[in-house]
Parts: C-alpha cells; structure tokens; sequence
C-alpha cells in the first residue's frame, strides 16, 4: 500500500480529466478496474469519447473482456537508430512527394536515441571505448549528417546523440515523467509507444506504452491515432519473496517461460499481489521488459512510492515527483491496498525460483544451472569434437550488455562482486572468450567505478565497449583473435533479452542469456558443457577448486553497495557533447537532397502507390517455414557479406566496408537482397533443415538465393505467398521484416498464428495476414502448389484453392483502418494520399 501523501507545496496544473468523478457518476467502481484499465479511461475521456469510457470501465470493473475499440494517442514517441532513421527516411520521402513539405512534421514529440550502430569491433582492451566510437563515427557519418539534417528540419525532434545510452534505459533514467502537462496546460498520464518492442521497459515506473512498427509510428507522427481492439487485461498475481542468491534476471527467465505456456501473446498484463511492494524499481523495469518475449503487449507496474524513489534517486527534481505524487494519488492512479478485478489471474510465486539460464536458443527455455550441459548436449548429434583447438561447446562470447540487465545496479553490482572475489582467488578467462562490457548509461560506469569494481571487472577482461545495445543486437564484432569456428558448435552467454540461433553472431549457433554475474562466471569456466552447481569454476593460485557458490554475493552486500554508490549525482553528473558528433556537418533544407548512389539513404520504392490489394491468381510460395520464425529470420541485422546479392550490389556501388544490414535500413535495394537471407533459416521448400537464405524457382525447382527467385517471379508476373507456422514474426518489432517480403512480390502470409507487432506490420505493408486452420504439412500443402486466393475488404474470412483444393482462412486484420490500409497498398501510399487530399482542398 503507497504511504499517505504530505499536503502540496506548490499549485500543479489542474488535471485533464476527474476520473473517480466518472466513475461515480456513471455507476462503476473506480477500485475495481485495472490500472492499466485506468489510464486507457483517462484517454478515453480526454478524447471526448465518455460513452466508450463508460462501457470500458464497467466490462473492466465485472472482469469482462473490453472487446472495444479505441483510438490510441500517446504523449511521446520514442525510437532508436536503427528503427529511427528508416521511419524518418519514409517521413523525408513524403516530403519529396507533397507541394507543401513543412506540412509533413511530427504532431508528436519525438525522441531518437542513437544506440543501435555501435559494434563491439574491440574488446578486452582499455582502449575498446574510444576504438570502438571512432569507428563508429566513421563508418555511419552519412546516416548521422541525415539524423542532424532531421532534427532541424522536422518540428518537435530530439536526437539524442551516440554514446549516451540504451534507448529504453535512456528513458528510464531521463525522459520518463510518469505525469506530463499537455499542451493546453493540463496533467495527464506519461504514455508512450516505441518503435523497438522492448519499450514496455517503462511500464515498469507506470507509464503505460509498448512497442509499434516504425510505419505505426509514422502515422501516429502525423497526427493518425493508432486504432487498437482493447485486450483482455490480466493480472499476474506476485507471492513471496525473491531468494537470496536469486537476481532479478533470474525471475524473468522463469517468468518469460511460464507466462508463454499460459498463452498471454497480444494481452495486457498488470502486476499485482503482495510480492509487488518488495520489488525493486529496477527489478520491475528488468520484467517489464521482456513483455515481448513472453508475447505480452503491456508488462504493468502501477505507480507506487518505490516509483517515487526511483524518480527521485535518478535525479528528478522535487517539484516533478510531487508532481507525480499528488496527480497519481487524485486519480487513484497510485497502487491503493486491495486488489483490482481482472478476469483472469495467473499466480507466480517469486520464493519457487533460482537462478537459471534460458538457451540455447530462445528467451523461453528457461534452465536451471545443472541443466546447462545437457541443454547444450541436445544440439549435437554425438559427443563434443575439436577441431581448430575449438570444441563444441566452448564459450566464444561472453558479454554483459542491454537495457534488461544493465539498467539494474544490484544486477550491475553484483557482476562486480564476482569479479573481484573471482580475481582475488586467482582466476582468469580463458583466451578465446571474448568478453565485453556494454552499459546502458553512462551512470552505470560511474558507480562502478566509484566502488573500485571496474577495475575488477577490466582485469577479467570486462572493459567497457560502449553505450548501446552492442551484442545484444547482434553487434558482437569479430571473435577472438585466432578463434576459427569451422564445422564447431559454439556458444555465447550474454545479459540481454534475446538469443535466436545466429543473432548473437553468424558463427554462433547457441546462446545462453543469464545475469551479468552468470555471464562473468561462465567465461571464467569458457564453455557449456559443465554443471555451475556442482563442478568448479576453475582452480584458484592455490591450487584448489573454486565453485560459484564460494564467490556468489549477497543481497545484503549488494544493497549495500547500491545505497553508497548509485547516487543521485551518479545519474545526475553533466555529458558534454560529443566532439565527434559536433563535428558532423548537417545538411540544411525542407526537403532532403537523395542520391541515388548512396548505400544508406534512397528514396524508398514503397511510397508512391502500387496496385491495390486485391485476390491472387497463380501464386506461388517464395518459402514454405515451419514455427518460431523471428524477425531476425527474415530481416537479418548483422554483417553483410561480400558473396550475399547485397554485398554485390554495394560492390557495384564501389563500397568496401559493408556495414551491417541494421545500418543499411534507409536502403531499400539493399534490405530487399537480405530479406530471408539468414543462413539460419529454414526453409522447407528445399529440404528438411536446409534453407539458409535460398528457394526453388517454381515450377521448374531450380534453387536459387531468394532474392533472385523473386525477381524472375516478378519478371514473369506471379503473385508470392509465404507459408508459415506458429509464432510468426516473433522477435523484434521490426518494419523491414514486412517490407523486405513486399519489395520481393509477397502479397501474403499464410501461418497458423502470428506474432503482434509483426501482425500489425503485415497490413501496414499491404500484405494480407492469414491464419490457417492447422499447419500447411498438416493441411496436405507442399509449398509447391499453384495457388489462389480470394477474399471480400473487411470480411473475417478468405478462400485459398491450391491445385484445385480449397481451404478457408481467417484474415487476422483487426479494425476497419487496417483494412483501410491494407487495400490502399501500405501506410506511407495511403498517407500519401490523405495529404494530397488535403492540399487539393
């Protein structure tokens, strides 16, 4: 229960809207509602939308479903590089496409962080840092003059220069206000969405967002609400207490594993019971955070007064918590006593869970530690080889990195604490681990440093690399010197929130993701193949075994440590510009200057309108997938290599640094040749585990890389397909994922469920999402069929016929603007459109 309020020193704005008055008036019990339901009603009201609002709280009040519509506007958009610069490109191009370009500006603050481009090119160094910024600098000095150029000409813009942050704990630690004042001077609830899945991050400090696809995000820039069908909120019930020894990674591991079981995918979830009080800030943004890998679209923590310390240790001023306080406590937006109603409860007890792993290749497979080597056992087909003086199951990559864990000083701390028990007992790590620090502030380093536990970490070879989401998102680098994979199944270990075969690195089949003190402790023993709880980590200079429990922290000591050096003035100390950045000449003008022999930046294919969306005749299938396709399957964001079709086109173009295919995302040339190129993909057409970026040709059955057979498809006029399975799109919230398919002729995706934010990214391209009754191997599909497909706009239900057989499908099209999208052939020709409109009126 929040602690009584003192009386307000100061006179607040006045809130937008009453909603206990509501609530009384209109006969519902403010109490029992969510309070994520809550915020939606505060929306709904400030819309001018009362009737809606009232039909939402009393269905949320009885535990009902919402089975509403709304028309969702946040207060802020937030966005990163890699999602930011491509969102910005399509906003450039509409510019080029109007008679009035100023008309083309964002309705909405928006925030850029730049976090994503930098890469662990070195480590183990102290001069990793500076190497690795300066090759930053240098190889993305054309997307970052575009990013200066977009700051000045686009109203409402920040960009938050590299080398700051992570984006999500950028917004944690800075842009988060919990309660904002609007334009016309009133108070209303901090909401946001982001263009990475991974900002429900925030909802941990009670501010309600989630992840979009970066074409949502533009029309929610200019000025389109974003159309939402209100989901069932449930409630996951907290009980007990988290067990010494046990880190806040270690409860949303087991957390991401049972709540995908439970089936939570595209649902709000709010955290209640009387666990909540006893987690930490940090502990609730480090849950809140992989909502997308458990499938969730809202991780919920109301405001309570933990929230109100953070806010205040992190450096917000007194007036802005009082602020906080008061607004939260008048709209019963602050967490009260009791509990809401939700119609469904899913319990959770925080005492049942140790500390774990999940690997070795998804967020969901949760292990215990013992469980280790056999998880990893199960990729190969005998026992463990060497070869090269590399053997299966070595630790190539070890990395403590991302927003997840490094948001966390406890976790942070006690990464620290291991080293230097680790150091003083006299261990090392192995030659070919390549370890790497990537904090998601620079406040991290500074309390790190405070406490003597950097230079621990660094003598471990844990130097910092720099400020952003690095290995985490695939941006690992190169492996040790000397290190040569060949036919070896290697592993990495890393602090964050994803690890999809490949996406850590290309030569690096099995990733394991654990706290920063497990990440320290595995490259202490250099491989997976052993039992953390049993066997030694290593001997000590003495000669004798040292095992994790002998080293592993207390949470005593490591509250110790927070109090004393994760202080305001760590959060709150003065990062003068970048030198580099400054030095960045932006180009000036309402209307960008393309060219057309840029690697990075070109006019996109995609925004002037195509043919409608309508019924396919003759189609084929470009892939036949099976379950658990990522968006990292089909739209990688690692290294281009210089064989791959957009390697050679940047050959053509006379480029010899090839970047990574995230850098590249202004180009559409360039992401239209690595769509479906991850070797790690799987494509049935061509065999059972093979596929790897290649299809056949059909009807002939000439493979080919996809690329290729896509645009002989395109030369000879047939319409493609994709078939898919369970969980399609899963992964990050990544708009080329949908993109790059419709550059190479998909019109639709056939799979039997798909993934939320991808779903969402499918109709704002113009391609159809359809569910089938069952698995297309089930339904007695090949992928090789000639197909059709017909459909009514609007109607729920579509008829497939494949070599004369005909099946009906679901259209998974959610609101009537998405079939409104959907048929005008994408969101940037439909927003097109309305702006042509207006100006011809």
């Amino acid at each position: 229960m929040s602690a009584a309020l003192p009386a307000s020193a100061v006179a607040l704005p006045a809130p937008a809207v009453d909603l206990p008055g509501f609530a009384q008036e209109r006969g519902f019990e403010l109490a029992a509602v969510p309070y994520t339901g809550r915020v939606l009603l505060e929306q709904l009201l400030r819309s001018g939308e009362p009737e809606q609002a009232a039909l939402l709280g009393k269905r949320l009040a009885s535990g009902e479903e919402p089975a509403l519509e709304m028309a969702f506007r946040p207060a802020r958009i937030l966005v990163q590089d890699y999602t930011g610069i491509p969102l910005l490109t399509d906003l450039a191009a509409l510019r080029s496409r109007v008679a009035e370009p100023g008309r083309v500006n964002p309705a909405l603050p928006v925030d850029v962080v730049v976090d994503h481009s930098v890469q662990a090119d070195r480590a183990g160094s102290p001069d990793a840092l500076a190497r690795n910024e300066a090759i930053e600098m240098g190889r993305n000095q054309e997307r970052y003059a575009f990013l200066k150029w977009a700051e000045q000409a686009f109203e409402g813009l920040r960009v938050i220069e590299p080398g700051r942050g992570i984006v999500h704990q950028v917004n944690l630690e800075r842009l988060a206000t919990v309660v904002t004042e609007g334009p016309d001077g009133q108070l209303h609830p901090d909401t946001v969405i982001g263009t990475d899945s991974h900002t429900t991050m925030v909802n941990g400090l009670g501010v309600l967002g989630w992840g979009v696809g970066g074409l949502e995000a533009e029309a929610l820039m200019l000025g389109l609400a974003q159309p939402i069908r209100i989901p069932a909120v449930v409630g996951v019930r907290l009980t007990g207490a988290v067990s010494p020894g046990t880190s806040a990674t270690d409860v949303v591991l087991a957390l991401t594993q049972r709540l995908r079981r439970e089936g939570v995918t595209g649902l709000m979830l709010e955290f209640t019971g009387p666990a909540v009080a006893g987690l930490s800030a940090p502990d609730r943004c480090t849950i809140a955070n992989m909502a997308p890998e458990y499938g969730a679209m809202t991780a919920y923590f109301p405001v309570d007064e933990e929230t109100l310390a953070y806010l205040r240790r992190t450096g917000r001023s007194a007036e802005q918590v009082e602020r906080v306080a008061e607004y939260c406590a008048a709209q019963r937006l602050l967490r009260e006593a009791g509990e809401p109603v939700f119609g469904r409860v899913i319990e959770f007890d925080l005492g049942e869970v140790g500390p774990g792993l999940a690997g070795p290749s998804r967020p969901d497979q949760r292990i215990s530690l013992g469980e280790l080597p056999g998880s990893f056992a199960a990729l190969l087909d005998g026992p463990a080889r060497t070869e090269d003086g590399v053997t299966d199951g070595d630790l190539v990559i070890a990395s403590i990195t991302s927003c997840t864990s490094t948001s966390n000083p406890q976790a942070m701390l006690a990464a620290g604490l291991l080293a230097r028990r680790a150091v003083e007992r006299g261990l090392t790590v192995p030659a070919h681990v390549k370890t790497s620090l990537s904090p998601g502030s620079r406040a991290v380093t500074r309390y790190l440093r405070a406490s003597g536990l950097l230079a621990d970490l660094e003598q471990l070879g844990f130097h910092v690399v720099g400020y952003g989401c690095m290995t985490c998102n695939g941006g690992s680098g190169p492996l040790n010197e000397g290190v040569r994979v060949g036919g070896r199944t290697v592993a990495a270990v890393l602090s964050g929130n994803r690890n999809f075969e490949g996406r850590v690195h290309g030569q690096v089949r099995a990733g394991y993701l654990a706290s920063p003190a497990l990440v320290v402790a595995l490259a202490l023993t250099g491989h997976v193949r052993g039992d953390l709880e049993s066997e030694p980590l290593g001997l000590g200079r003495d000669g004798e075994p040292v095992h994790l429990r002998d080293i592993w922290p207390s949470t005593e000591e490591l509250r110790a440590l927070e109090e004393e050096f994760a202080t305001v003035e760590v959060f709150t100390a003065a990062e003068p510009a970048g030198a580099a950045w400054e030095a960045i000449a932006a180009p000036e003008g309402e209307v960008f200057a393309w060219d057309e022999r840029s690697g990075y930046l070109r006019l996109p294919a995609y925004v002037d309108p195509a043919a409608p969306l309508g019924p396919l005749r003759g189609a084929r299938a470009l892939l036949a997938l099976g379950d658990d396709v990522s968006t990292d399957h089909i739209s990688p964001v690692g290294a281009i290599t210089a064989d791959s079709p957009a390697g050679r086109y940047l050959t053509a173009l006379g480029e010899r640094d090839f970047n990574s295919f995230g850098s590249r995302r202004g180009n559409h040339e360039v992401m239209a040749r690595g769509a479906f190129s991850n070797p790690r993909l799987r494509n049935r057409l061509v065999g059972e585990g093979e596929g790897g970026g290649t299809t056949l040709h059909l009807p002939g059955g000439e493979r080919l890389p996809v690329f290729e057979a896509a645009d002989r498809y395109a030369a000879e006029g047939t319409p493609l397909i994709v078939l898919a399975g369970r969980n399609y799109g899963m992964g990050s919230s990544r708009d080329w994922a949908a993109k790059g398919p419709w550059m190479l002729g998909v019109r639709a995706v056939l799979a039997e469920s798909f993934e939320r934010i991808h779903r969402a990214n499918l109709c704002a391209m113009g391609i159809l999402p359809l569910l089938l009754p069952a698995g297309w191997a089930e339904l007695g599909l090949t992928g090789r069929e000639e197909y059709g497909l017909a459909f009514e706009p609007g109607a729920a239900e579509a008829e497939l016929t494949a070599d004369g057989r005909s099946f009906t499908l679901r259209a998974d099209v959610q609101s009537a603007g998405e079939w409104e999208v959907l048929l005008a052939g994408g969101t940037l020709p439909f927003l097109l459109g309305r702006l042509r409109a207006e100006e011809a009126r």
